[in-house]
């Protein structure tokens, strides 16, 4: 095989070659089938091969694909900002090229809204242990992920510094409801400790992703969060990247708690991997000392609104409003649950099953020994590993208090996947997971 010069995840692993998607499923050059059962890094929200996105790319192509933001507006731009408003409620949008540009330009909107009024000491971003907000430096200042911190630590702040609402294994060793939601009130102590005229805002993933395997928060706990980040006059952020455009079964999962967030990121599924776009969403409080002050939000990418990228992504959520897709996930995903839950009882190494929606996590038990195969990194990578494999895709997640000891999982396929296909699913995996329990013992 020839010398590749693209570098890849690991540089000297050999990765296939994807040859096209069709739905759930990815096929290699070598005609090897894959059920996308991760939609990719929780992406592919629609699945692969959509003949109306890539016909609505091919006719916006046709006519221009990239003005400058700074120079001109553009029609899908323009149609993607007002589809989102009347979605969300969100009247202003500001489009970006991925979830970590989202989140950076959302964090320096929290921060330019409070210089606006005239607070500016206002500049600390608050956030969580065991999260994951992007891999640019703002971003991955703000996620609680140790894994993706330790390499940059002399060039990022310390901004995670509350506990995550992790009732699996609580970092309080207690027990909900009697903990009295410890985890979102230890967010006052920090605020008070820290002092809230230093404070801009505090951000957070609805569902934790990457960083803990669809960590599902208790009832009540965003309800608390909000209070507490009104009472303080803190902005709340929502990192809606892998969690928002229907994933959850509601457009954007901070709607399940009934809580309204001051600025929300959205990505991933925004273009259901289409085309690279992002987007901050902003509150009409947040915006307003904006426009009445300097008129301008500093911020903007040589691709911000880009019209190719734009006509992509309305064509995707103009699609799922017509096919009601949303509506159905929630079906859907507790018949998924089901057969996961059959898993969990057949194969002792599979620990805990949460989320909601298409976004579910399997957290594995820790006391494991590999017997007959040589595993060079987690068990995590091992599952993941042997699934591929075996014809599914699965996205590694992290686990445990320390965000490093525990392995876990992500199962998140599109928002299109069937029943006929959850129960392919089920079959495929739980083949794979018997290879595995052949070469697994639990010490």
């Amino acid at each position: 095989m020839p010398h590749s010069h693209l570098i890849k995840p690991v540089l000297n692993d050999t990765y296939p070659e994807i040859d096209y998607g069709k739905g759930v499923y990815l096929y290699d050059k070598e005609g090897t089938q894959y059920f996308d059962a991760c939609s990719g890094a929780v992406t592919a929200n629609i699945g692969h091969g959509m003949e109306e996105i890539v016909q609505a790319i091919a006719t916006q192509a046709n006519r221009v694909s990239f003005v400058y933001r700074s120079q001109f507006s553009n029609e899908p731009a323009e149609e993607l900002a007002n589809h989102l408003a009347k979605e969300t409620d969100f009247p202003w949008c500001f489009f970006v090229n991925s979830g970590s540009e989202a989140v950076e330009t959302a964090i320096k909107i929290a921060i330019q809204h409070w210089q606006e009024k005239g607070y500016a000491s206002k500049t600390k971003v608050l956030s969580r242990w065991l999260s994951y907000h992007g891999i640019t430096l703002g971003a991955l200042s703000a996620s609680g992920h140790p894994a993706r911190r330790e390499r940059f630590h002399s060039m990022i702040g310390d901004w995670p510094v509350v506990e995550p609402p992790y009732c699996y294994q609580c970092p309080f060793e207690k027990e909900f409801p009697k903990c009295n939601l410890q985890c979102a009130r230890q967010l006052e102590t920090m605020i008070k400790r820290m002092g809230p005229a230093n404070i801009a805002a505090f951000i957070a993933e609805p569902i934790i992703g990457a960083a803990g395997g669809a960590i599902n928060p208790p009832e009540g706990y965003y309800q608390k969060i909000k209070e507490i980040c009104d009472k303080y006059d803190i902005l709340f952020i929502a990192d809606e990247v892998m969690t928002g455009c229907g994933r959850t079964g509601k457009f954007l999962a901070i709607d399940h708690w009934g809580v309204k967030p001051d600025i929300v990121a959205l990505g991933k599924g925004l273009s259901a991997g289409y085309s690279p776009i992002a987007a901050t969403m902003i509150s009409e409080r947040v915006m307003q000392p904006i426009i009445d002050g300097s008129n301008i939000v500093m911020g903007g990418h040589t691709y911000s609104a880009n019209p190719l990228s734009s006509s992509a992504a309305l064509s995707v959520l103009k699609l799922i409003q017509s096919e009601h897709w949303i509506e159905k996930v929630e079906e859907k995903s507790i018949y998924l649950q089901h057969y996961l839950k059959k898993l969990k009882n057949e194969f002792s190494f599979i620990d805990d099953i949460r989320g909601k929606g298409f976004l579910l996590g399997i957290e594995f038990k820790n006391n494991w020994n590999v017997l007959k195969a040589e595993v060079d990194a987690s068990f995590t990578s091992y599952v993941v590993k042997e699934a591929q494999a075996g014809g599914v895709l699965l996205y590694p997640a992290g686990a445990g208090l320390d965000g490093k000891s525990g392995s876990a999982i992500i199962i998140a396929p599109p928002i299109t996947t069937t029943k006929r296909e959850i129960e392919e699913l089920y079959r495929r995996l739980r083949s794979i997971f018997s290879i595995i329990s052949s070469k697994v013992a639990l010490q």
